[in-house]
């Protein structure tokens, strides 16, 4: 196990001061959760985020074929012109998933596009930089990185 429980809480409450501080005079984020694992960290975020944000918080559902990520769906349409998003993942390997997940996003004009991973590995293939890292870590191409999420609670994560 590379994160348990309570070390992975303390570093998405961490993440999402972060957040506050760097986005301090926003009106509003719009939190994009990249479905399974990443909306439950978007929720999570957005939770905490409610401690020390003063702008109001967005949440959106993103659906992405990681086998073939062209096939993107959002849980309901949104304007994103002048938003000011957070991509939020799960685990960030290759950069591809985040790369085309962009696509609907820069189809319009936001303000600005940040991204949240809670854990990172160090070997990208695709040029994405993670604004908001709970973790990063070193690992094989052999070695992959699963989130624990059970009801809703991000419970660790692994090295497998």
């Amino acid at each position: 196990m590379i994160l348990d429980k309570e070390t992975a809480q303390r570093k998405l409450r961490r993440m999402a001061l972060e957040i506050s501080e760097k986005n301090y005079d926003k009106n509003s984020l719009l939190l994009i959760g990249i479905k399974s694992n990443g909306i439950f960290i978007a929720k999570k975020i957005a939770e905490y985020l409610k401690e020390s944000f003063t702008g109001t918080v967005e949440l959106l559902e993103m659906t992405v074929n990681k086998k073939n990520p062209i096939e993107i769906s959002l849980d309901k349409q949104v304007d994103f012109n002048g938003k000011s998003i957070i991509l939020i993942d799960d685990v960030a390997n290759s950069g591809r998933v985040m790369l085309y997940a962009l696509k609907p996003l820069i189809e319009q004009l936001p303000a600005q596009i940040e991204t949240l991973v809670l854990v990172e590995r160090t070997h990208k293939k695709f040029p994405i930089d993670v604004n908001y890292v709970g973790l990063s870590i070193a690992t094989t191409n052999q070695e992959n990185i699963v989130v624990d999420v059970q009801d809703g609670e991000v419970m660790g994560a692994s090295l497998v």
